[in-house]
C-alpha cells in the first residue's frame, strides 16, 4: 500500500488523526506492507508523522501504555 493512494482514493480525510484511522483500517484489512511515499499535508501533521503511522500501521488500535523505569516521575 502506498500512502499516497491512501490519502488520494479518501478525499474526505482532512486531519492525520483520520488519515491514522485509515491506516489502521487498512492494516486490518489484510495489507502487508505500507511505503511512506509523501509527507501527509494536514495542519495537525506532527513531525513524527512517520513513526506514528508506522506504529499505528502495525500495532492497530493496541494501546501500549508509555512507562518509565522504577524511581523516574511519571
Amino acid at each position: 500500500m502506498h500512502l499516497s493512494d491512501l490519502i488520494i482514493s479518501n478525499p474526505e480525510v482532512t486531519n492525520f488523526a483520520d488519515l491514522t484511522q485509515l491506516v489502521v483500517a487498512a492494516a486490518q484489512q489484510g495489507e502487508r506492507f505500507m511505503h511512506l511515499d509523501v509527507k501527509p499535508d494536514y495542519r495537525d501533521t506532527p513531525r513524527n508523522w512517520e513513526l506514528k503511522l508506522e506504529a499505528a500501521f502495525y500495532w492497530g488500535d493496541q494501546i501500549v501504555p508509555a512507562t518509565k523505569p522504577e524511581g523516574e516521575k511519571q
